[in-house]
């Protein structure tokens, strides 16, 4: 297995928070679920926490697991998890933007390619 990334489906009233990329130049303007690699050392909720800490400015509470090992490109695979903030209001660190998108409107971004069947995964728990 290539590098472990961890994700965050971050939900509030029942809305899912995206965020848009600004790297790599090749997903630059592609939506995403928060989060990241997992560091050396450090467990799979810890990274999350810490991605959301550095990305958002927020903390958070995670829940539970969203389907199994999602696969994303160059041999990597995806963890995610529901979320709620604990503490903090999200706001774009690394991200070009956030939005908090209803359960009509999670298709209205452009999603990138990896992350379009956790979406269908999460929309089921919306």
């Amino acid at each position: 297995m290539g590098k472990l990334v961890v994700g965050a489906a971050i939900v509030r009233e029942g809305r899912l928070l995206a965020a848009q990329r600004a790297a790599p130049p090749e997903l630059r303007g592609g939506w995403e679920f928060p989060g990241g690699k997992v560091d050396e050392g450090e467990s799979e909720h810890e990274a999350l926490v810490r991605e959301c800490a550095e990305e958002l400015g927020v903390e958070i509470v995670v829940g539970r697991r969203v389907g199994g090992d999602w696969p994303l490109p160059g041999g990597h695979v995806m963890r995610v998890w529901l979320a709620s903030i604990a503490a903090g209001v999200p706001y774009a660190r690394e991200h070009l933007a956030l939005r908090w998108l209803e359960s009509h409107e999670l298709y209205e971004v452009a999603w990138i390619a990896a992350d379009l069947p956790i979406v269908a995964a999460v929309e089921k728990l919306l």
